[in-house]
């Protein structure tokens, strides 16, 4: 198979089922977001850290592919002429959502309690971890935005919602297990 297909050359891309679209539609947008964030996570995952925190991603960045083969299904097209799901063997479960709770509440037993917001950086790994919340939380805002136009998995967007959260106390357990500055933010009076 060939990497390249020349069928994009004119500006539009093939979801699941066939249907083509512009590269910019919202559905695009929002699937190529979820991939870029699997790639900030990827770098996470390279750098020097606890080999738990590396499953962990590993178990994400998996996650994100499934997110991102729903996020490019058009709902028109979840059920094959059969009548069976297109995607039947790929979901994201409620029981997705608790493992990444879990994971938060178990890093959280080490830190010390948030008084304040913190800016990010402190150190490279931490600084990878705030990037990729960011763009976690961008591919929230493209899912729910999608899902106004169309329907969407609603924990598509409970996941998303949720890996923010996870990759803020990653951020957060990394600068502690390193013994990086967390930096608070303090506004000025």
């Amino acid at each position: 198979m060939k990497v390249y297909t020349k069928t994009g050359d004119t500006g539009t891309t093939a979801l699941f089922g066939g249907t083509r679209v512009p590269k910019h539609h919202i559905r695009i947008e929002s699937y190529g977001t979820v991939d870029e964030l699997n790639s900030h996570i990827g770098l996470i995952r390279d750098q020097e850290m606890n080999q738990l925190y590396k499953n962990v991603l590993i178990e994400i960045q998996d996650r994100l592919f499934t997110v991102g083969a729903i996020l490019a299904t058009p709902p028109e097209k979840e059920i094959l002429k059969s009548g069976e799901k297109r995607l039947k063997n790929l979901g994201i479960t409620e029981s997705d959502i608790e493992f990444l709770e879990k994971e938060i509440d178990s890093m959280e037993e080490s830190l010390p309690q948030m008084t304040h917001f913190v800016l990010p950086g402190g150190h490279t790994t931490v600084s990878y971890c705030h990037i990729a919340r960011c763009v976690c939380r961008r591919a929230e805002r493209l899912a729910v935005h999608l899902n106004d136009i169309e329907p969407t998995d609603e924990l598509v967007i409970k996941y998303l919602n949720r890996l923010s959260d996870y990759l803020f106390v990653l951020a957060r357990k990394l600068s502690y297990d390193l013994k990086a500055d967390e930096v608070q933010w303090i506004p000025r009076k």
